[in-house]
């Protein structure tokens, strides 16, 4: 491809949204200055997905899920979500082998789709990690409040204080602890992580002993949970399958373990393995918990916001209510770490993508994060814990979330059928590109001079007879190809329509039945088609040299990623118009920073897009001295 055809990269309209990165290679680190250090291993990731997935949600949210969708059922609610959540992170596990580099989901949709689709994914993210962490803060002082006889009984200095003329309550505990937590990781990796581990372990000894205790209790009086006229499914099918997609939502820690992708010492082995394990670890502890509790105490009588503290107290252990709740501030604490983590990641690689200032992209040398990145997190968080109930905001979070889920299961379609087979050739190196064509046209012109009339006649007649047939099969193999690349493309075009239609048309209610059936039909068809069409033509062959090979390779695919997008959207299309008309505001906001800033500062602004063997020997003969 010539330099002239070659010019991808411009800054305007659907071609700069459409560009893509090259996977962060040794190379490019080595040109990039500024490093993250390489300090995790497979334990502390565990720590960071574990930390962040058990919340204490499980302290509350087993109440309200029995008492309205599952009853006893409440154990399969939590494992079906368990699966869907593998489903994800199968792809994330994949994706964060081959691409190991900080900014998760925003990093991985700029390699496979683009840099329009990823400032969208990275800018949701940044809202649903800056929501999530101040949500989880402002949960804190309510419970620490226990220990210090009741509600509204901390001290003055930390207790929540009305503004009347303002009617705001700010809550100074939630700010305070933000900004610990923030100090913490500007520390250091290594040792927030440390720290985040201990945390970890001493929430999980308070679930083993709920699980244990309970398990004691209930083999004592017997499962009267259990016992109900309503039976195992009180609600029906549809009850607990409402009861899985409520409680989906307390499975997406393992996001934070991909965001630190750069920091892990061998990320093409322990990636997936902290990814794998946090969620058979969490999935394992919810399962458990739900047993006792649901047996322990009628679905029906549990009290949905303290449920485990009362039906320890139904059995005479008032004591245990300050131990559940131990539990519940330590595992509110692990998660604002774990919500605070990732977030100046995120920041960092879009400041070195050049969509964000260059502010954001900077790492101390001492401690090697992103330390400005992170205090700007941290204050923001702080501040909107300290001056706002984030409450109902809270289904914000679940959009940046569920988005990322969805084009991480699309990237992994579009690596194993039509990965890019072009990099970006920096500004830099565009003049040894050129030199590099002239001197090929230079030296077969030499070649041609050179040569006598009757050499080249009998260069012409050998290649008369031989060279036709072999350029036919060479044509014949690269037309082949293009057709498969194209229907490849097409037949995910066609999943992707397929889903949105036949979720969107089964989620409305305003359809007449007959157009909602018309559609639902329609969009099962697009959706069949494209499925069908991708089982039955072969994956390309650069996916076994895309990015960094030799890690985890995400099974049952295309399939598995298919079903992934079908459930990451129907949850995604039944979030409420009120969660998507303030989530719209946000991603607005980010179009016009794109706009102004992003598009016209992205590092590939002037790149040029050449094959990628051509440029691996443009970056050989600049090192070795072609260039000066």
């Amino acid at each position: 491809m010539g330099f002239e055809a070659a010019t991808g990269g411009g800054s305007g309209g659907i071609r700069a949204l459409t560009r893509r990165k090259q996977v962060d290679s040794d190379r490019a680190r080595a040109a990039g200055g500024q490093q993250l250090a390489k300090e995790l291993s497979v334990t502390q990731l565990i720590a960071i997905g574990v930390g962040s997935t058990v919340g204490a949600g499980v302290y509350v949210l087993v109440g309200t899920v029995a008492r309205e969708h599952s009853g006893p059922a409440l154990t399969l609610s939590f494992l079906i979500a368990g699966i869907a959540a593998a489903l994800s992170a199968f792809c994330y596990a994949e994706l964060a082998s081959r691409c190991p580099s900080a900014g998760s989901a925003y990093h991985y949709s700029y390699i496979c789709v683009g840099e329009g689709v990823a400032w969208l994914i990275g800018w949701a993210l940044i809202l649903e990690y800056t929501i999530g962490g101040s949500a989880v803060a402002r949960g804190i002082s309510p419970n620490l409040a226990l220990f210090f006889g009741g509600p509204n009984s901390l001290p003055w200095i930390l207790a929540r204080h009305e503004l009347p003329w303002l009617d705001v309550v700010v809550d100074p505990c939630a700010a305070a602890l933000v900004l610990l937590v923030t100090g913490l990781l500007c520390v250091g990796i290594k040792e927030s992580t440390y720290v985040q581990g201990i945390v970890t372990i001493l929430n999980c000894c308070v679930m083993l002993f709920v699980i244990i205790a309970g398990s004691y209790i209930g083999f004592q009086t017997g499962w009267v949970g259990y016992k109900v006229s309503g039976g195992f499914l009180p609600y029906g099918v549809n009850g607990m399958l409402s009861g899985s997609a409520t409680v989906f939502f307390a499975y997406i820690g393992f996001d934070s373990v991909a965001s630190t992708a750069e920091e892990v010492k061998n990320p093409q082995r322990d990636l997936p393995l902290g990814i794998g394990t946090a969620l058979s670890i969490c999935c394992t502890l919810y399962m458990l918990v739900s047993v006792v509790i649901v047996g322990l105490v009628p679905y029906f009588a549990m009290d949905p916001d303290t449920p485990i503290s009362s039906a320890f107290a139904r059995h005479g252990m008032q004591w245990a209510v300050y131990l559940v709740t131990s539990g519940a501030v330590l595992a509110l604490c692990s998660t604002l770490m774990g919500s605070i983590l990732p977030q100046p990641r995120i920041l960092m690689a879009m400041a070195r993508d050049g969509l964000l200032p260059p502010f954001f992209a900077d790492v101390s040398e001492k401690t090697q994060v992103p330390v400005k990145s992170t205090i700007i997190t941290g204050i923001c968080a702080a501040s909107l814990s300290f001056f706002m109930d984030v409450s109902q905001l809270a289904g914000m979070v679940s959009v940046g979330t569920l988005l990322a889920f969805t084009i991480v299961a699309v990237s992994i379609l579009i690596l194993r059928y039509v990965p890019p087979d072009e990099v970006p050739l920096p500004s830099s190196l565009q003049a040894s590109f050129r030199l590099s064509q002239e001197c090929d046209e230079e030296k077969a012109r030499d070649e041609n001079r050179e040569q006598g009339t009757s050499e080249i006649n009998d260069v012409i007649v050998v290649e008369s007879i031989s060279d036709p047939l072999i350029e036919k099969q060479l044509y014949a193999s690269k037309l082949d190809e293009v057709k498969r690349r194209k229907t490849a493309a097409c037949s995910i075009a066609s999943v992707c329509a397929g889903v949105l239609i036949l979720t969107s048309s089964a989620s409305v209610t305003f359809l007449p039945f007959l157009a909602m059936c018309f559609l639902c039909i329609f969009g099962g068809l697009l959706l069949l088609a494209g499925l069908g069409m991708l089982c039955w033509i072969d994956q390309d062959d650069g996916r076994h040299s895309f990015g960094h090979s030799g890690g985890f390779i995400c099974p049952f695919v295309p399939m598995l990623p298919v079903m992934c997008i079908l459930i990451n959207t129907y949850l995604l299309i039944n979030l409420g118009a009120g969660t998507w008309m303030r989530v719209g505001v946000w991603l607005v906001m980010g179009v016009f920073v794109y706009i102004f800033y992003g598009r016209t500062h992205s590092s590939l602004t002037d790149v040029v897009y050449v094959p990628t063997a051509q440029a691996d020997e443009i970056y050989a003969s600049s090192s070795s001295g072609f260039v000066a």
